[in-house]
C-alpha cells in the first residue's frame, strides 16, 4: 500500500545511473561470433557499439575482457577496440570472467554497485558471470541485444535463468535512455543524440530527419 505522504518526484533505486554503474563487455571476438546463431551477427555488433559509445558519453567505467584471444578466439572486435583504444583487454582462460579475479578487481576498484554486462556467449560467459556477481550482493542488467549464443534456444534460456535468479534483462538504447534520463541535461544531449542517428535504426533516422528539417525549433 503506497503512503501518499512519502511520494516524491524521485527516481527509483533500482535504475541505472552513469555515477552507479560499471560496464562489464566480455568477449566480444571473431571466434565466439562464428558459433553465435541467434540474432543477426550485424544488429549485435551495432548493439555493440552503441552501448560502448553510450557509457564512454557518460563516462561509464568500461571493463573489457577477451578468452583465449592469441590461441582461439582471436581479438577483440575491431569497432569495440576503437572506441576504447587506450582500454587493454583482460586475456583469460576462464569461461566464467567471474572466475578470474583480475577481473573481478577492476569491477570491485570501480565503487559501482550495478554492472551493465553484454558480450558473447549469452548461456555462457554472460550467464555464468552474471549468476556469480548477483550471488555476491551486485546488481547486474543485460542488454541482450549486445549479447548472442549459439542457438535461440541457447540465448532465450539463459536469459530466462539469469532472470530468475534477479538479473535485469534491457537492451542497449534502453540503458542508454536510462542513463540520459532527463533531456534537461544538455552536457549529454548532443553526444548521445550522436550515439542514437549511428546506431539506433529508424530512430536514429527520425533523429537525423529532424535535425535537418527543425533546426532551431
Amino acid at each position: 500500500m503506497v503512503n501518499t505522504q512519502n511520494v516524491k518526484a524521485d527516481p527509483a533505486a533500482s535504475l541505472l545511473s552513469p555515477e552507479n554503474s560499471v560496464l562489464l563487455m566480455v568477449d566480444h571476438q571473431p571466434q565466439m561470433f562464428f558459433g553465435t546463431t541467434n540474432a543477426d551477427r550485424g544488429d549485435i555488433i551495432n548493439a555493440t557499439v552503441g552501448l560502448a559509445k553510450s557509457a564512454k558519453v557518460f563516462g561509464v567505467p568500461v571493463v573489457l575482457t577477451t578468452v583465449a584471444s592469441k590461441s582461439f578466439s582471436g581479438p577483440l572486435l575491431p569497432q569495440l577496440a576503437e572506441v576504447y583504444p587506450d582500454t587493454e583487454p583482460i586475456d583469460r582462460t576462464t569461461m566464467n570472467c567471474w572466475e578470474d579475479q583480475r577481473v573481478v578487481d577492476a569491477v570491485r576498484a570501480t565503487g559501482r554497485p550495478k554492472i551493465v554486462m553484454a558480450g558473447l556467449w549469452t548461456e555462457v560467459c554472460i550467464s555464468l558471470a552474471a549468476l556469480s556477481a548477483v550471488d555476491q550482493g551486485y546488481e547486474v542488467y543485460v542488454p541482450t541485444d549486445a549479447c548472442g549464443g549459439v542457438s535461440v534456444a541457447a540465448h532465450d534460456n539463459a536469459v530466462k535463468r539469469m532472470m530468475q535468479n534477479g538479473v535485469v534483462p534491457t537492451t542497449w538504447l534502453t540503458t542508454l535512455l536510462e542513463w540520459q534520463r532527463d533531456w534537461g541535461r544538455t552536457e549529454t544531449y548532443d553526444p548521445v543524440m550522436d550515439v542514437v542517428m549511428q546506431h539506433a535504426g529508424a530512430y536514429g533516422v527520425g533523429v537525423v530527419y529532424a535535425r535537418a528539417m527543425l533546426s532551431g525549433h
